[in-house]
């Protein structure tokens, strides 16, 4: 028993965690372990991996605009008044009156001849 205890002391005073910055982003981290630069447990690796995408996300949605010479004031008040108004410009077509005798009658029905019954 003795031996057994004394290989557990001497394997758990070698194992060292690996000492990490104070404050470093995880993606940073990860940069730093895939340079070789210092080693991180399974864990640690684990981790920063999963904190990338909370830490540093992803560029969702980009805009490229060209002012010619407004600034970006004056065209914001632009769309605002713009998205105001009534759309006049996609407005469908009052669809035509029919007469009331007309719309009396039953709907037509088409029969398709291919189909078997």
């Amino acid at each position: 028993m003795d031996a057994v205890d004394e290989v557990l002391n001497r394997i758990e005073q070698e194992k060292v965690e690996p000492e990490l910055p104070e404050g470093i982003m995880a993606l940073e981290l990860l940069q730093l372990a895939y340079r070789g630069k210092i080693k991180l447990t399974p864990q640690q690796a684990r981790c920063a991996i999963e904190a990338v995408p909370y830490e540093t996300p992803k560029l969702s949605a980009t805009a490229i605009t060209t002012m010619n010479g407004n600034t970006f004031a004056e065209a914001l008040e632009r769309a605002i008044t713009r998205s105001q108004s009534p759309n006049v410009v996609n407005a469908l077509p009052a669809p035509p009156e029919l007469p009331a005798e007309e719309l009396k009658k039953p709907f037509p029905t088409y029969r398709n001849n291919y189909r078997r019954y």
